[in-house]
C-alpha cells in the first residue's frame, strides 16, 4: 500500500511512498542503538553537525517542499528550515548543560557521580504544521543523548518527513539508528503501544495527548512527552502605541493561516476603550493576502492544510454564530474546491457556555470585559494552558498577569506565537504532561544515573550487633 501527499493549494500529487510496518522499524532500531550510544558524545554531536550543513547546503530545496506540502508561504517555510538548522548547536548546548557529569566528594574519599544514560528506542509522532522544525526538535537532542528514533511524520507531510530523514542519513546518522515510518493513524497507534519502544516523544492534538496519557498509564516504565495545542488567550489594556498593538494581535491570530498551537484563540479588550483598535486592527487584516505559496507578491497566509481541515474551522465559527457570535469579520472559503479561508474575528462576549475548544484556523474571538481582573479570569477560563500574552504600557498590569495567569509561555508586548528555541516550550493543563521541549528536551531524552563509587571496599557496621565475646561455642 502507498501513501500519497497533495499539494493542499492546487490539489495536484506532489509524492508517494510506501505504508511501512512500525514492528519491522521498531526491531531495526533496537538492533541499532546500542553501537550509536556506545560513541561518545563528540561523536555525535560532529554527526549532527554535518546534518546541518546538509539541510544548510539544501535549504531552498526543503523550503520548496514544505511550501507546497504544508501550505505555508515560502518565506514562511524557509524560516522553518533555517530553525531546523540552528536546533542542533542549540541542542548542544542545551545538553551541555541540562545533562553534564557531575562529581563530588563524599565520605570515606568516595565520590558521588551523576552521569546520563539514553533510554534505547524512542516513538516521534510529528505534526503537518510545521513538519520538519517540530519532529526535528525532538529527534536532534534523542540522537545527541545517544538514542535510535523511529520517526512517523503526519499523514499529511510525509514528503517533508522523509526528506528531513535523508538529510540526516547523507549526513552520517546510520539508517538504523533513524528509522522512517511512513503511515496514518493505524501505524502511528502501532508504533506508540509498540513494546519495544522505551518512550513517545509526541506533538499533536490535545485529543490524542489525552488518549496517549490513558495508553501510557499502564506502562510507567516507558517515557511520554506531550506537546499539545492551546486556547490562547491574548489581553490588550492600556497600550501606548495601537499601531503596534495591532500588528501584535494580527500576527498572533492568523500568522500559518491560524496553524499554529500557539497562536491566539481570543482577543480579551476593555468594555469601554478598545473601539481605537479594534479598528486599527481590522485595517491590518483587510490587507492580509491570501493566496497560493509561491505567488508574488508572497502572501500573509496561504491555505489549511486541507478541506478536512477548513470544514472544521468554518463549523467551529458557524457554531459560534448559532450561540449568538457577532462577526466582526466573516470567515469566508474564496474556493470552495480548496482549503483556503480568509481571516476572520468574532465578538463573543454574549455567547454562553462558549466550547473551550482550539480552533486550529484563522478566527480570533474577541471577548469584552469590565476591568483587568476580569481578563485575568477569562484568561484562565480553558482547559489549556500553553501560551498567553497581554499587551500594556504598565508593568503592574504584566505583573499580576504573570502571577495569575496559567499557561507554560507567557509573554509581555509580544505575540503568543512565535516561541524562541533557546528557552524551554510547553504548556500546563491539557497542553501538556510537564516535560518541555525546546531548549529543555535535554531533560526527557536522557535519564540521570547516580553513583557512589570508592576504588577500595571500606565498610563496618558499629550498630546492631552482638559483642563477639559473647557469644556462645
Amino acid at each position: 500500500m502507498t501513501l500519497i501527499s497533495t499539494e493542499p493549494a492546487t490539489g495536484e500529487q506532489i509524492w508517494t511512498g510506501e505504508i511501512g510496518d512500525a514492528a519491522e522499524e521498531v526491531a531495526i532500531a533496537r538492533k541499532s542503538w546500542a553501537e550509536w550510544a556506545a560513541h561518545s558524545f563528540t561523536y555525535r554531536a560532529e554527526t549532527l553537525r554535518r546534518f546541518a550543513n546538509v539541510v544548510r547546503a539544501k535549504e531552498q530545496e526543503f523550503a520548496d517542499l514544505i511550501a507546497r506540502e504544508a501550505g505555508k508561504p515560502f518565506w514562511e517555510a524557509k524560516t522553518e528550515v533555517g530553525a531546523v538548522v540552528g536546533k542542533v548547536d542549540i541542542s548542544i548546548k542545551a545538553y551541555s548543560e541540562r545533562t553534564p557529569n557531575r562529581t563530588s566528594e563524599a565520605a570515606m574519599g568516595s565520590k558521588v557521580a551523576v552521569r546520563h544514560k539514553p533510554h534505547g528506542v524512542l516513538a516521534v509522532l510529528g505534526p503537518y504544521n510545521f513538519p520538519a522544525h517540530l519532529p526535528n526538535g525532538h529527534i536532534v537532542p534523542a540522537l545527541l543523548a545517544g538514542n535510535a528514533v523511529v520517526f512517523k511524520p503526519s499523514e499529511k507531510t510525509p514528503a517533508s518527513g522523509a526528506f528531513l530523514v535523508d538529510c540526516f542519513h547523507e549526513a552520517g546518522v546510520p539508517e538504523g539508528v533513524l528509522r522512517l515510518l511512513i503511515g496514518g493513524p493505524d501505524e502511528g497507534k502501532a508504533l506508540a503501544s509498540h513494546p519495544g519502544i522505551d518512550g513517545l516523544l509526541f506533538t499533536g492534538s490535545a485529543k490524542v495527548g489525552k488518549i496517549l496519557h490513558r495508553q501510557f498509564a499502564d506502562t510507567p516504565q516507558k517515557l511520554l512527552a506531550i506537546e499539545a495545542g492551546g486556547n490562547n488567550p491574548l489581553v490588550a489594556w492600556d497600550m501606548k502605541d495601537i499601531h503596534a498593538a495591532a500588528a501584535i494581535i494580527t500576527q498572533s491570530a492568523f500568522l500559518s493561516a491560524g496553524q499554529r498551537c500557539t497562536c491566539a484563540r481570543r482577543l480579551i479588550v476593555p468594555e469601554e476603550g478598545h473601539e481605537q483598535l479594534l479598528e486599527e486592527t481590522l485595517k491590518l487584516v483587510d490587507r492580509i493576502m491570501v493566496d497560493h505559496p509561491h505567488a508574488d507578491p508572497q502572501p500573509f497566509m496561504g491555505p489549511l492544510i486541507d478541506n478536512e481541515a477548513a470544514d472544521m474551522v468554518q463549523d467551529q465559527y458557524m457554531n459560534l454564530m448559532m450561540k449568538g457570535g457577532t462577526p466582526i469579520r466573516r470567515l469566508d472559503r474564496p474556493y470552495e474546491e480548496r482549503p483556503y479561508l480568509t481571516p476572520a474575528i468574532i465578538d463573543v462576549t454574549n455567547v454562553k457556555n462558549r466550547p473551550d475548544e482550539e480552533i486550529f484556523g484563522p478566527v480570533l474571538q474577541l471577548i469584552r470585559v469590565r476591568d483587568f481582573d476580569e481578563a485575568i479570569d477569562e484568561a484562565n477560563r480553558t482547559r489549556f494552558g500553553l501560551a498567553a500574552s497581554v499587551l500594556t504600557r504598565t508593568p503592574e498590569y504584566y505583573d499580576k498577569f504573570w502571577a495569575n495567569v496559567r499557561a507554560g509561555v507567557i509573554n509581555w508586548n509580544k505575540p503568543t506565537n512565535g516561541a524562541p528555541s533557546t528557552a524551554p516550550f510547553g504548556g500546563v493543563g491539557i497542553s501538556g504532561n510537564h516535560r518541555p521541549s525546546a531548549f529543555y528536551a535535554a531533560d526527557y531524552c536522557a535519564y540521570p544515573v547516580t553513583s557512589v563509587e570508592s576504588e577500595l571496599c571500606r565498610a563496618n557496621i558499629g550498630q546492631g550487633l552482638r559483642d563477639p565475646n559473647m557469644l556462645e561455642d
